[in-house]
């Protein structure tokens, strides 16, 4: 993975990005930057791993439904002044990748907040765009799916990858990518920590 190659084309596309070496040190300048604000969460292992939750909400009113599991919640969330979630896969040619089910997340953030921010481990880093979408489908969606129990293929098959299914379970319901900030956002910053984070 190329860092530098990945903070250099997502500034060139206008995303605001940032690099810190560990979770703690993202953490703490998210925490700093966002006060006196509502803050709505995306579904994300990468935000429960970094604390953000507890942290934000001593400055914040913050809305996530992994805390508080309604629609009230996830609209809340969606209208809120600041969006944080992570991505699955991000390019180092600048494109931003999530894949979702119920469209809650990457609805979110595409329009209506003063900032949105995607958090993301190194791990997350693809060379190009279509191994970021490889990633974002064969390594991401598969380990989301078997944290959910779901009865996907990509999540009960001994190899985990996409099998492009029809099942019930099926996760993988609209991709989102991100070329260059939306432009119903006013800021579309990516804070990119030098760590393993989420899947």
């Amino acid at each position: 993975m190329d860092v530098s190659r990945a903070m250099e084309s997502l500034s060139r596309s206008g995303f605001s990005a940032r690099y810190f070496e560990t979770a703690k040190e993202a953490a703490d300048y998210l925490s700093g930057s966002i006060r006196g604000k509502t803050v709505g969460m995306g579904g994300s292992i990468t935000i429960e791993q970094m604390g953000l939750y507890d942290l934000l909400k001593q400055d914040n009113t913050v809305h996530w439904h992994w805390k508080t599991n309604n629609n009230e919640t996830r609209l809340a969330a969606a209208h809120a002044d600041v969006y944080i979630t992570s991505a699955n896969a991000i390019a180092e040619t600048g494109e931003i990748i999530n894949i979702d089910g119920t469209g809650n997340r990457v609805a979110a953030t595409l329009c209506w907040h003063e900032r949105v921010v995607f958090v993301a481990g190194v791990n997350k880093l693809a060379p190009d765009f279509e191994s970021a979408m490889y990633r974002a489908r064969n390594v991401a969606a598969p380990l989301n799916a078997k944290r959910l129990k779901c009865k996907t293929p990509c999540a009960v098959s001994k190899e985990m990858k996409c099998y492009d299914c029809n099942s019930e379970d099926r996760i993988c319901h609209g991709v989102v990518t991100l070329l260059r900030p939306m432009g119903g956002v006013g800021e579309t910053e990516v804070v990119l920590v030098g760590e393993s984070l989420g899947y």
